[in-house]
């Protein structure tokens, strides 16, 4: 008799320390909300894991963890053993999935990413942006700007409200950094200006190194009381009547992100800015430079005077 349990006991360890399958894809399997270790390990089993699950109610007895499982969405990779097994579901483990939000996305692409993501429950599919944003905060009323560009990772099956509460508190927490270590002479009242400038740098360059630059003259224009008059709120306030071009009679056509027919910033974002962008915005570089134009390729040369300027519009934009 001892022999023998010593003989079944080495057996049970060999079975519980060894993978239960060691090839092929991952075997997704959910354990409902509410169930027993019974019930999950059964549900377990149905979903294809080939595992006995007399044997996994005597490994989690003798671990003392049957009443410790977590309810979600599982992924059984290949090598995984019994004693991982378990691990995962007492821990809560979940299969995880991913979304890239990405810099310079409107709030409307953000939505359009989360929504055709197959791996998430759309909750908020039906709701209006305002209805959106008054689940995850009562702060603000518009939700251009507030969610920050990254890739979050959730739980299969996750509800995409998460996703955007993750995303509001990334932003609110960078600009916060960022507003506490401002210049305290920067002509900003509030945080949100500085995100709405943030947005704005993010639209208008591509550089990393002259962002500072750009917030620098944006900043320069609003301290001397000049109109920003850049093109990305133009065509954000045009919305979808924007077609790849911009023309005179829309930068003379009012709305309220144009800012060559309405002094000071925009009302909202226009954008969703990266930390490059933020940091510019509250970190802009000490220049004297009014204006500036893009050298088409990719770069801008910066000007202090409008006559200098217009010449760098001539040399680069007209070619002359």
């Amino acid at each position: 008799m001892v022999l023998l349990g010593i003989i079944l006991g080495a057996s049970f360890l060999f079975w519980s320390d060894n993978p239960i399958t060691s090839d092929g894809p991952p075997i997704e399997f959910t354990i409902q909300p509410g169930s027993g270790f019974k019930s999950s390990m059964r549900q377990i089993e149905a979903a294809g894991v080939p595992v006995n699950p007399l044997l996994m109610m005597a490994l989690a007895q003798f671990k003392g963890e049957t009443a410790r499982i977590k309810a979600g969405t599982y992924e059984l990779k290949p090598g995984t053993t019994p004693k991982r097994l378990l691990e995962q579901i007492v821990r809560g483990e979940f299969a995880q999935e991913a979304v890239t939000i990405i810099e310079g996305w409107t709030f409307r692409q953000m939505r359009q990413a989360i929504d055709a993501h197959p791996a998430l429950k759309h909750d908020t599919a039906n709701l209006s942006d305002t209805e959106l944003l008054a689940k995850i905060t009562t702060d603000y009323k518009q939700p251009e700007g507030l969610f920050y560009p990254d890739t979050y990772l959730f739980a299969k099956n996750s509800s995409d409200i998460l996703v955007y509460r993750q995303a509001y508190r990334a932003m609110m927490k960078r600009l916060d950094e960022q507003w506490a270590k401002r210049d305290q002479n920067l002509p900003y009242a509030s945080p949100y200006q500085a995100l709405i400038m943030a947005s704005i740098v993010e639209k208008e360059t591509g550089r990393r190194e002259e962002r500072t630059q750009i917030a620098g003259v944006f900043v320069n224009r609003l301290r001397v009381g000049m109109l920003l008059q850049t093109d990305p709120t133009v065509i954000y306030g045009m919305g979808d009547a924007y077609d790849g071009r911009i023309r005179k009679r829309d930068l003379q056509t009012d709305t309220p992100h144009n800012t060559y027919t309405r002094a000071g910033l925009p009302p909202t974002p226009i954008a969703l800015p990266g930390a490059e962008s933020l940091f510019a915005a509250l970190n802009p570089a000490p220049t004297e430079a009014l204006y500036f134009v893009s050298r088409g390729d990719g770069s801008s040369h910066f000007s202090q005077t409008l006559d200098e300027h217009n010449n760098a519009v001539n040399k680069y934009i007209r070619g002359r």
